[in-house]
């Protein structure tokens, strides 16, 4: 079955009545979303239906109750269950909640893969013991490629349910007042709560401080919402500035922010005490937030590339945030013009009918750079049908490794998986080569054995070296690693620090953390140069070569080119070497110091997750032979550290299980 339906309370009606028929015929449910905070928030929900002994939680960060009946998961969770165990895998019904994020050119492989591995494709299986689908989306576009997909894998019948109506119209306006104006104006007309979108984060905090300067709330709303918090823990940084918003009716919500902060914010908008919430679009998947109107501070966003114009989906996707069933009878969503056609308008309304003024009024232009949009690019977004989704299979290392340990004949699973995907054959084709090029590195590394017969169990291939038994290659440089950790000396006083070089230059930039060092190691280079008395041009061509720290850059940039000669695929992820995590401990650094001092205040989530990445790279990519006590120290240490800064999903979850 595939559902859309433009409203949340829908869809959570529809998944909750999935969930229940699948418990109820002793099936196992699985709920998965693209975000954790939406997992989360979907597992708290059904923790109230269910019961909380009931249902569980995995996020990759987070395991809990994780053999409940029902499982809230994050979209790879599942997909490497698929991988792992293929149609054999304890999925009764899969509920996946925002599936639109298949056509995501990063993740779609997520949300494909259970589809492709966890129907059962041998002709004796019943068709009652097939897997069940429920895929939700207001954005789905056109769904007949899944609805032929699904029946032919399944035998079940899939339905399409594309005839929801919003019980909750929308209302569409273009505002051409300062957006401070028109914020006010909504707030006076009674149509907050209000979320202001911006698509980066700099610009969705630095609205929120701007509004204090604009009356939110009066003094007993700003009691009841002083009440709420009460003794809610604010940590240094950002934790002072965020807690001066909230108490003015104002939230901010960016996936820079801590956990905690970002579900503090959720609860208090839930509980309609936030007027204002300025935020970038992630409170656009599925986070049930309470909000009335949707003011689109900007119709271009930065996707990592280029700047460019939102397309019809992403548009829908935010601009459905609108209107709460049971409350409101009506949303709004309002595009703010940019800020030189806003100064336009106003001085054209300033001249009046008076031609002569209206000829002298100067126009201000564009911005240098600035992508153009303006009222009939919303007119266009408005009225734009869903882009057809797209798929975007990909195979990895550690999607390798899953399906390899799979029992039986993983090289029939690689050939289904591989052949049966979504891709056109031209593109299959290459997913092929590529396979058997990191097979090969697996097995040129030492990792994997081919067996001469097949085990006991079935198994064709076996794991070469010592790994620890939740070991895990999560990246295309990960083999690159455990070959570059043979090049160390264990002896030396600087071993852990080095294993940790290695693996952080596997990992994905933390961009903020690296901006910040090289700011900060070019303003002290900057005030040693002056002292020395260097001119002001050799200064500015020095800088030009000051980076942030890269320890071991020269050693792993040669063991690099030596390896990718015998493995070209690598080419195109070269590693990134960076100090992060090794920074931190050669300073002995808590998580609130390293804030501090590199002044990254807004981007405290983006250091945690980066952390909580080197965490686990300690934790599960290292094989038996470069583990020494040292670094089982740093492990634990780690651990306890990324618990401390923000735990809130497993204190939530404790406190609801200590009331069963």
């Amino acid at each position: 079955m595939i559902l859309a339906t433009p409203t949340g309370s829908g869809k959570s009606l529809v998944a909750s009545g999935a969930i229940y028929f699948a418990l109820c015929r002793g099936r196992r449910a699985y709920y998965t979303a693209p975000i954790k905070a939406l997992v989360s928030e979907k597992f708290f929900d059904l923790c109230d239906q269910f019961g909380a002994a009931n249902v569980g939680l995995l996020t990759g960060d987070a395991s809990v109750n994780a053999d409940a009946p029902i499982v809230c998961a994050t979209a790879e969770i599942v997909a490497n269950i698929a991988l792992r165990d293929g149609a054999g895998s304890d999925v009764g019904v899969l509920v996946a909640d925002e599936f639109h994020y298949y056509g995501e050119s990063d993740r779609g492989w997520a949300w494909q893969v259970p589809l492709i591995e966890l129907p059962d494709p041998s002709p004796e299986t019943a068709v009652d013991r097939q897997p069940q689908f429920l895929l939700m989306s207001a954005t789905l576009g056109s769904m007949d490629f899944f609805v032929d997909d699904l029946t032919r894998r399944t035998g079940r019948t899939t339905v399409p349910v594309t005839g929801a109506q919003r019980p909750v119209p929308l209302q569409y306006r273009y505002a051409i007042t300062p957006i401070h104006e028109t914020i006010a104006e909504l707030i006076d007309a009674g149509r907050a709560p209000v979320y202001v979108v911006h698509f980066t984060q700099q610009q969705a905090v630095e609205r929120a401080q701007a509004l204090l300067s604009v009356k939110i709330c009066d003094k007993e709303e700003k009691a009841a919402i002083a009440e709420a918090i009460g003794d809610f823990r604010f940590q240094t940084g950002f934790g002072g500035t965020l807690s001066k918003l909230l108490r003015s009716g104002i939230g901010v919500h960016h996936a820079g922010m801590l956990p905690r902060y970002r579900r503090l914010v959720e609860r208090l908008a839930q509980a309609g005490l936030l007027k204002v919430v300025a935020g970038t679009d992630t409170l656009g998947v599925g986070i049930n937030v309470p909000i009335r109107t949707v003011l689109f501070a900007g119709l271009t966003k930065y996707d990592g590339h280029r700047v460019r114009r939102l397309r019809a989906r992403e548009f829908h996707q935010i601009a459905g945030r609108a209107g709460r069933a049971g409350f409101d009878t009506v949303g709004y969503v309002v595009a703010q013009a940019p800020e030189h056609d806003v100064e336009n308008a106003r001085a054209v309304a300033k001249a009046g009918d008076d031609p002569k003024k209206l000829r002298k009024v100067v126009r201000r232009k564009a911005p240098e750079g600035f992508v153009s949009w303006g009222e009939k690019t919303f007119e266009t977004l408005i009225d734009a049908p869903d882009e057809e989704l797209k798929s975007h299979f990909r195979m990895t290392t550690a999607m390798l490794m899953e399906v390899l340990e799979r029992p039986g004949d993983c090289f029939a699973a690689l050939r289904h998986l591989l052949e049966t995907n979504h891709e056109p054959r031209s593109r299959q084709l290459r997913h092929i080569k590529h396979t058997i090029a990191l097979y090969r590195d697996l097995c040129e590394t030492g990792i994997v054995t081919k067996l001469d017969r097949p085990a006991a169990d079935g198994k064709h291939v076996e794991l070469s070296i010592d790994l620890p038994e939740n070991f895990a290659l999560t990246n295309p440089l990960s083999a690159f690693a455990v070959a570059a950790f043979e090049l160390l000396d264990t002896d030396s006083d600087t071993y852990a620090l080095d294993v940790i070089s290695i693996l952080e230059c596997t990992l994905d930039d933390p961009r903020p953390v690296l901006v910040a060092q090289r700011k900060q190691a070019r303003d002290a280079a900057v005030a040693e140069m002056k002292a020395d008395g260097i001119e002001y041009e050799e200064r500015m061509e020095r800088l030009e070569q000051i980076t942030w720290p890269q320890p071991l850059a020269e050693e792993i940039g040669f063991a690099y080119e030596t390896y990718r000669r015998g493995h070209p695929w690598l080419a195109n992820t070269p590693p990134s070497p960076k100090s992060v995590l090794r920074y931190m401990r050669e300073r002995s650094m808590t998580f609130t110091e390293l804030i501090s001092d590199l002044g990254l205040a807004r981007s405290e989530g983006v250091v945690l997750r980066y952390l909580t990445d080197c965490y686990r790279a300690l934790n599960s990519g290292l094989p038996m032979s470069a583990v020494t006590d040292e670094i089982e120290d740093i492990t634990d240490e780690l651990g306890d550290l990324i618990r401390d800064v923000d735990s809130s999903l497993i204190d939530e979850w404790e406190q609801l299980t200590a009331q069963v």
